[in-house]
Formats: C-alpha cells, sequence, structure tokens
C-alpha cells in the first residue's frame, strides 16, 4: 500500500473511531432486578410482559440494551429475602418488585440501588418511604389503592348477598397492609349489621378449617385482601369458597377470571407499565427520591355471573349496571 494511501485510511479510521465509540456507548447494556413475591402464574407471567413491553415501547430492549435478573419468591419470606440479597449482589441500575414483602429485605440490603416499587398498599405507613409526594430516599413506585377501598369490599360482598351476617377476612397478618386492611372492614362491619373475623392465609391447614367453620354457621362471607400468599393460595381459595356455597369477593379480577365471584381493585397490568415508565425515567438519570409515589388511576368491577348462578345468587341490576365486565 502506497504511504499516501495508507495516511488516507488511517485518517478516516480515526474520523470513524467517536461515531463508534458514541454507538457503544448508547448501546450499554443496563441492568433491571425483578422482585416478585408470588408464584409464575399465567398472570403473573403477563404482568411481566406487560412490563418488558412498555419497556420496550421506551427503548429498552432485553438482549439489545437491558439485562433482566428476575426472581419469584413463591410467597416464602425465606426465599424472598434470599432473593433480595442475590439481586442486589448483582448491582443493577434498578429493582422492580411487586407487593409488600419485598420492601424490608430489599431495603435493608440497599439503600442506595434505586427500587421501583408496585402493588403496595400504604409504603408511608410502612415506612418504605417518608411521604407520598417526595419518597426522600431509594424507592418510589405504585400502590394498590387507599385503604377506604376495603370498606367498598364489604359493602358490594353484602349487596350481592343482602342476607350475610358473618364475614370471614383473609388477611396475612405480617403485613402492615393485611392489618390496615382488616382494621378499616371492621370500622363499617356494625353498620351493616356484619360480625367479621380474621383468617391467617400463611397456613393452608388454618384456611380450609377457618372457612368449613365459617360456612356451618350460616349466612357467611368472605372478602380475599392483597398479599402475596392470596395469590399462592388462589385456587385453593376459590375452591373452598365453591365448596361451601359462600359468596366472596377479591381485591384484584383475576380471581375472578379463575371462577371467583366478584372483585373490586386496581388495574394490574396498568400498575406493570407505569412501573416501566419510572423504571425508563431512572435510567435516564432521574431520582426515585424526587418522582411522586402514585395511586392507580382506574378501578375495575368484575361479577362472574356462572359462579353467582352455582351459588344460587341473583345479582342486583344495580350492580350489574356498575360493573366493567360481567363473566358468562
Amino acid at each position: 500500500m502506497k504511504r499516501r494511501e495508507f495516511i488516507t485510511l488511517l485518517g478516516g479510521a480515526a474520523a470513524a473511531w467517536p461515531l463508534v465509540a458514541r454507538a457503544q456507548q448508547a448501546e450499554r447494556v443496563r441492568k433491571v432486578g425483578v422482585l416478585i413475591n408470588s408464584t409464575a402464574t399465567p398472570e403473573q407471567r403477563a404482568n411481566l410482559a406487560a412490563f418488558q413491553q412498555t419497556l420496550q415501547q421506551l427503548g429498552w430492549t432485553v438482549g439489545r440494551n437491558v439485562q433482566m435478573d428476575i426472581r419469584w419468591a413463591e410467597g416464602d419470606p425465606r426465599e424472598t429475602r434470599k432473593h433480595a440479597g442475590e439481586l442486589v449482589a448483582l448491582a443493577p441500575d434498578v429493582i422492580v418488585t411487586a407487593g409488600d414483602a419485598g420492601m424490608p429485605p430489599l431495603l435493608q440490603a440497599t439503600r442506595t440501588i434505586p427500587i421501583v416499587f408496585n402493588n403496595v398498599a400504604d409504603p408511608v405507613g410502612a415506612g418504605f418511604v417518608k411521604s407520598m409526594a417526595r419518597p426522600g430516599g431509594n424507592a418510589t413506585g405504585f400502590i394498590q389503592y387507599e385503604y377506604s377501598l376495603s370498606a367498598k369490599w364489604l359493602e358490594t360482598l353484602k349487596e350481592i348477598e343482602p342476607r350475610l351476617t358473618r364475614v370471614a377476612v383473609l388477611r396475612d397478618a405480617t403485613l402492615a397492609s393485611g392489618i390496615g386492611q382488616f382494621a378499616v372492614i371492621q370500622s363499617v362491619a356494625s353498620s351493616l349489621r356484619v360480625e367479621t373475623s380474621a383468617i391467617d392465609v400463611r397456613d393452608p391447614g388454618e384456611i380450609e378449617s377457618d372457612i368449613a367453620d365459617l360456612a356451618r354457621t350460616g349466612h357467611g362471607g368472605l372478602i380475599l385482601t392483597g398479599s402475596a400468599l392470596a395469590v399462592v393460595h388462589r385456587d385453593a381459595i376459590i375452591a373452598l369458597a365453591a365448596r361451601h356455597k359462600l359468596p366472596a369477593i377479591f381485591y384484584r379480577r383475576e380471581f375472578v377470571d379463575a371462577g371467583g365471584l366478584i372483585s373490586y381493585g386496581y388495574d394490574v397490568l396498568d400498575q406493570y407499565r407505569r412501573s416501566a415508565g419510572y423504571v425508563d425515567r431512572i435510567l435516564k438519570g432521574e431520582k426515585p427520591a424526587d418522582l411522586p409515589v402514585q395511586a392507580p388511576t382506574k378501578y375495575e368491577l368484575v361479577i362472574n355471573l356462572k359462579t353467582a348462578k352455582a351459588l344460587g345468587l341473583e345479582v342486583p341490576p344495580t350492580l350489574l349496571g356498575r360493573a366493567d365486565e360481567v363473566i358468562e
């Protein structure tokens, strides 16, 4: 090669180096950890798919410029703690978690890695953030509902079955949200002439025996409050309600899709999509401390008429008229 040609070639390559460097920098792979406290049900996988799809719409494609490490805790506190430690050790750019149970171990493991949560009931009361408007630490995200929504569950259950006199509330008593939701339900029970009791969702044997006891007294019903264990024991709880002919209301629609009677709650897919929006903003440089915790923008009432018929219930037209969806 002639000297002049070599210099020209070298100069052209040198000019291209900044472009290559910029391209490599633009495609730098960012790491996102995901901790989900429940089991990998089809519904939970659909939630995760919605999260990934929204990230892709925002320019983050798994395998190209983002790496995703996912852990499923199966509702087991030991697994939750273990997976929280594993994800923090991977030093991701941001961690996403669903539900209350993952937050304490994550915050114990790191106060620097950004955390985006969804499906959390009371992040201020639980100490996850300083306030809704200004979280102040390394965590922010999206709540399931205000505690006041819990009263709506009892009111709706009484509307669909006016003869109710006793209602058992299935809750995880180890979570602040489980305690808070039960307290709100108790506060309105007397005005509706309903006696309430609690069932611990941590013990499958206790769930079965307590529901059987409730059914023997007659005029009973069930309220399932939000927790990872509610998802873990979903099919068993729905089957027990059907076996004992008990009307039950659930905190989100996947339970009605699986055969439950009625649900009133937030749009879960929307929570995951909005979580992806916060992840995008954090990866682009914003801080969790400056991103306000947000409440749901949409609630939905879903009724399963097939289940109502099996329970011998006539759904009031006024309730059907308010429903966002009726499953025939």
